[in-house]
């Protein structure tokens, strides 16, 4: 199966109501169309470093950032491809690296068993990045539905619609059921436009007429903000009285 591997563009995000979300959809529909998987389940588990190291400094908005997941678009077993997926951010700009391998591969290969199936550029990316940060773990499981929408007219403009966000930090394998924690109520939608330039005309105007403004969000970042932050703090205060020692992670 064909798929991209390399990315560079820029990601928009807008929290939508679920009735702005169907004026937005009726106003897309002379000019994207819902691709072949129509509504999928995209599951996601997010490496990173014992004191989440990579999370906390994304959430400084640094000029640059960067993070490590592994992605599937089912449930998945041993045998399943997986897409291994490294995000870098510059300036407002998303660069994105993925490699599909098997799911024993991935795992093998990010916890340090086995090399990696394949010598190429995008794998010697990731091999320094984990060289860089060590010793990377599962901290955290992201699901959600995801509709994605692309171009009639043959851009790279793509609009993809996330509901049903859903995080925990226990049983965090692609392997498992989709459950955990919300990161938005049942009336909110996240919609994301990508594109490597400009937006086109007829969708500022949507946007400007139903004032719909650019936010920040990161799913990551609102899980640890709302759930893996607070549990920390929890944890450190219950040390405390028990007259350990704390290495906290703030």
């Amino acid at each position: 199966m064909e798929f991209q591997t390399v990315f560079k563009r820029y990601e928009l995000k807008y929290l939508l109501t679920l009735d702005e979300k169907q004026r937005v959809l009726e106003a897309m529909e002379r000019y994207m169309e819902l691709d072949k998987f129509k509504r999928s389940t995209v599951r996601n588990v997010y490496l990173d470093t014992k004191d989440h190291r990579l999370i906390r400094r994304s959430m400084e908005k640094p000029e640059y950032k960067e993070k490590l997941r592994i992605r599937s678009y089912c449930r998945a077993n041993e045998d399943s491809t997986v897409f291994v997926e490294l995000k870098k951010k510059y300036r407002s700009v998303v660069y994105k690296r993925r490699m599909a391998m098997s799911q024993r591969d991935a795992e093998a290969w990010l916890f340090k068993k086995a090399p990696c199936p394949a010598d190429t550029q995008i794998s010697r990316e990731i091999s320094y990045f984990l060289f860089l940060y060590r010793e990377l773990e599962p901290k955290v499981f992201l699901s959600y539905e995801r509709e994605a929408y692309y171009d009639k007219s043959g851009g790279d403009l793509r609009v993809t619609f996330d509901d049903n966000i859903l995080c925990r930090q226990r049983d965090i394998s692609l392997c498992s059921e989709v459950y955990g924690d919300r990161l938005l109520d049942e009336s909110s939608v996240l919609m994301e436009l990508k594109c490597s330039g400009g937006i086109p005309l007829w969708l500022v105007k949507v946007l400007s007429r139903e004032r719909i403004y650019k936010t920040s969000f990161s799913k990551y970042g609102t899980a640890y903000e709302k759930y893996i932050f607070p549990e920390i703090c929890k944890k450190a205060k219950g040390a405390d009285k028990n007259g350990n020692d704390i290495q906290r992670d703030i």
